[in-house]
């Protein structure tokens, strides 16, 4: 019986993490091992892999071609921002953000860590710490993953040697305490032979840490680590025109999804901006009515009074309020060919409301593998940096470090109607 068999019978809740690494540290072969090992493989998948890999002279199956669709869609020149990969042990379901490595997609792997809950940094046992480890693991911070796993691969090119392993543990944990990472795990693991992936193996019997995957199953899910404000942007008015029902008569139910936090009838509301206050009526999903509504459920919500409310406003508790803003100070990554142009408009889109922006100053570019302070006039494609943005209308907006939904935003350009930025509101 596998490990993942004896794992108990229990809803761990859905985790999404992020894997990035260096070209040939192994993610392509962890990420097949993964899906390998949790028997997540459709049957005319593995037995075409299980050919591909005897026509190469292979004894053993190439986990690495369940992705190397991706890998040649990249030669081919075709841009891919991220790729997701969907798998379950049955105690829990797991989605993998698989971003890529090369400094050149910085922008794609900001896109791939914007929902991860963790990262899992590889680095490969012969080379040790790299750039690219220094400039994933900023990004990971930046972007507030709060649960960083660093697993060193291909130990069993090294021999499985302990003082390798514990060689680059210190390397990369004196970094961290630099850069300020604070939950970090590391584990040594080969993921061509399924050593701390799933199983634990023979062959690393001095490590007695969890393996990969019990970390992934005992890590804790979104929203869950700490109390969240209750944060409700409307993204729709619903008024029904039924004049057979004379029931839907009044009927007016702000439709969105629940951001953070929860919501339950009779809880005192405030609306954003008015600043108007009532009580929740009701609660549905679906033409169904529930007691109370938590984070990522798309609901309706029906209020005591009459408030006019319209897409882009936010519903919050009334004691979680917070003051609407006309100006932000943000970190951005600039993600269009086209520089930035501090002299133009863009559209800033916050959860469902949208407003004109103009770049009131750059406060510095960030150099992501010295993590110097730049002083700049313009951002290129890829460039992250600190900068304040002033708005004409007001955004009520929380620190993306306490809140990833609305301390978050994306720069749109009027004139193309592209994305060119993503931004966390410090």
């Amino acid at each position: 019986m596998s490990a993942i068999e004896n794992l108990p019978h229990t809803d761990n809740g859905l985790l999404r993490f992020l894997t990035c690494g260096s070209v040939d540290d192994g993610k392509s072969t962890l990420i097949g091992r993964l899906l390998f090992d949790s028997k997540t493989i459709l049957a005319d998948t593995l037995s075409a892999i299980e050919k591909t890999s005897a026509r190469r002279g292979m004894t053993a199956v190439d986990l690495s071609l369940l992705t190397d669709g991706l890998q040649a869609e990249r030669e081919q020149g075709i841009t891919i921002d991220v790729a997701y990969r969907y798998f379950t042990t049955g105690t829990r379901k797991y989605i993998i953000a698989d971003a890529p490595g090369h400094e050149q997609y910085t922008r794609n792997m900001v896109t791939a860590a914007s929902t991860a809950n963790l990262a899992i940094i590889l680095i490969d046992a012969r080379k040790g710490v790299l750039t690219q480890t220094r400039r994933h693991s900023t990004l990971a911070h930046l972007l507030a993953i709060p649960h960083i796993v660093v697993a060193i691969n291909k130990m069993d090119l090294v021999d499985y040697d302990q003082a390798t392993y514990d060689s680059i543990k210190a390397e990369y944990t004196k970094f961290a305490h630099n850069i300020g990472l604070k939950d970090v795990r590391f584990i040594p693991l080969s993921a061509l032979n399924g050593d701390m992936v799933v199983e634990r193996g023979p062959r690393l019997d001095w490590y007695e840490g969890p393996t990969l995957m019990e970390i992934l199953e005992a890590a804790p899910a979104a929203h869950t680590e700490k109390p969240e404000r209750f944060r409700f942007p409307v993204q729709f008015v619903c008024r029904p025109q039924d004049s057979a029902n004379p029931e839907l008569h009044d009927y007016r139910g702000f439709m969105g999804r629940v951001e953070s936090g929860e919501i339950a009838v009779g809880d005192a509301v405030t609306t954003l901006p008015s600043g108007r206050t009532s009580r929740v009526k009701a609660i549905e999903i679906g033409g169904e009515k529930i007691d109370r509504a938590i984070h990522e459920q798309s609901v309706s919500l029906l209020l005591e009074d009459e408030i006019d409310i319209s897409r882009g406003d936010m519903i919050v508790k009334s004691a979680e309020a917070r003051e609407p803003v006309k100006q932000i100070d943000a970190n951005v990554c600039w993600m269009s060919e086209s520089p930035m142009s501090p002299a133009r408009t863009y559209l800033v889109r916050h959860t469902a409301r949208e407003v004109k922006a103009k770049i009131a100053k750059i406060d510095y570019r960030l150099d992501i593998n010295s993590l110097e302070h730049e002083n700049v006039t313009t951002l290129a494609m890829n460039d992250i940096a600190r900068l304040t943005l002033k708005l004409a209308q007001p955004l009520f907006a929380d620190p993306y470090r306490e809140n990833r939904a609305t301390g978050a935003f994306i720069i749109i350009d009027e004139s193309t109607n592209n994305t060119v930025g993503a931004g966390m509101i410090v």
